[in-house]
């Protein structure tokens, strides 16, 4: 006779009861995919980015956008058109932060993969030295993209991650 050894819970175990939790007390919001304030916010991916305590925000209020260094990229490019096109966002919101990750990656990291799996990665990593100079990159991405009709209001900001306040970026000349 064999003895099961008790399953160890896992993270994602209990992000699954903490879902059944919120179901029991979930309420349908009535509200459809467009974002009330007509505004799209791209953000670095950091877990201590809270984007709607930061922001003011409550549910349905806006189209929320993460990846690593919130840096424009080719598919933040596509969620954007898709927002833009498709469900009436017309502002754009970019933000980074102090202390990011990326900050302290090359585009090396792509060979070590390459090393390690034996397949080069097709992405960048967008690694970046200068914070505010990458939010300007990301502005002027977002602004140049023949795909967004939308590109009068695009604003970049760096998230302070020790204070919690936004500084606005001043686009590229």
């Amino acid at each position: 006779m064999t003895t099961s050894e008790p399953r160890t819970t896992t993270v994602t175990d209990r992000l699954v009861e903490a879902n059944r939790a919120y179901a029991a007390r979930f309420t349908d919001p009535g509200m459809g995919a467009r974002p009330v304030l007509r505004v799209a916010v791209v953000a670095c991916m950091d877990a201590r980015l809270d984007l709607h305590a930061a922001l003011g925000l409550e549910l349905g209020d806006c189209h929320t956008i993460r990846n690593a260094g919130g840096v424009v990229t080719d598919d933040t490019v596509r969620s954007l058109t898709i927002s833009q096109r498709a469900l009436g966002t017309q502002s754009v919101a970019l933000i980074h932060h102090t202390g990011c990750g990326l900050q302290t990656l090359t585009e090396d990291f792509r060979h070590e993969l390459e090393l390690e799996v034996g397949q080069r990665p097709a992405w960048a990593v967008e690694a970046f030295r200068d914070v505010d100079q990458d939010v300007r990159q990301s502005m002027q991405r977002v602004r140049t993209s023949p795909f967004l009709p939308h590109t009068d209001d695009v604003r970049g900001f760096v998230f302070d991650v020790t204070t919690g306040l936004l500084r606005e970026i001043a686009p590229n000349s």
